[in-house]
């Protein structure tokens, strides 16, 4: 009894996050269906976190100037199944004193030459870009301690803030549209895991259902409807 309600428990808890994250996957969707923002539509510095996450994943448009010198170069990150960059940078915006960073694309890396960076295109002037808001970048795991440098594996946006003297906004831009030079930007869509939560429910099930055919062969079907000659066997 104790594992058949363990397994049960444990199967409910998975379906409850499947739910959850169909909930949140909804949400994301209903984000991107709202009418696109701008900066007149950004928080107020300082603004609370709860402001910024009512723009997440909504679509937007910003104009303003690249800071080219602070792109970062974001390794280990994949499209279309190849290794390369996200390459991130700053954005200026027009008439604010704020700065957003763009995740302006994916474009691949010399591997003869691990050092060597790929030339990106910022024009110089006042740009329009389109995209979505987003998290920061997301962080993969590393092995040492804050990167610096055109290169590196994370990025965090309050160190980077702090390194540079911008004053870089909490969220960031995922920038869509056509593009120019060798950038990608077929962002893959967020993948929230719910096929996950459905497979461990299904294992969890079944291994319930196994502890019940079990008990009720070997407590019940052996014990008082088989030959006690099949039973020593």
């Amino acid at each position: 009894m104790l594992g058949v309600a363990a397994t049960l428990s444990l199967a409910r808890w998975q379906l409850s996050r499947a739910a959850q994250k169909e909930a949140l996957h909804a949400a994301i969707e209903q984000q991107n269906l709202r009418p696109p923002v701008g900066l007149a539509d950004l928080p107020a510095q300082p603004a609370g976190q709860a402001q910024w996450d009512n723009l997440l994943h909504r679509q937007i448009r910003l104009r303003g100037s690249w800071v080219p010198q602070r792109t970062v170069f974001l390794d280990n990150r994949q499209m279309r199944d190849q290794t390369g960059f996200y390459v991130v940078t700053p954005l200026q915006l027009t008439g604010s004193s704020a700065v957003i960073l763009v995740q302006r694309g994916w474009v691949a890396r010399n591997f003869l030459d691990r050092t060597a960076l790929p030339q990106i295109d910022s024009p110089a002037g006042e740009v329009e870009i389109q995209g979505r808001m987003a998290p920061p970048p997301s962080k993969l795991y590393e092995f040492k301690g804050a990167d610096a440098g055109a290169i590196r594996q994370n990025l965090d946006v309050a160190a980077f803030s702090a390194e540079t003297g911008l004053a870089l906004l909490p969220l960031s831009v995922l920038q869509t549209g056509p593009t120019k030079g060798r950038l990608q930007r077929d962002w893959p869509p967020a993948n929230l895991g719910v096929e996950k939560h459905y497979g461990y429910a299904f294992q969890w099930f079944g291994l319930c259902a196994l502890i019940v055919l079990l008990y009720v062969w070997f407590q019940i079907v052996r014990r008082f409807f088989l030959p006690a000659k099949n039973r020593q066997s």
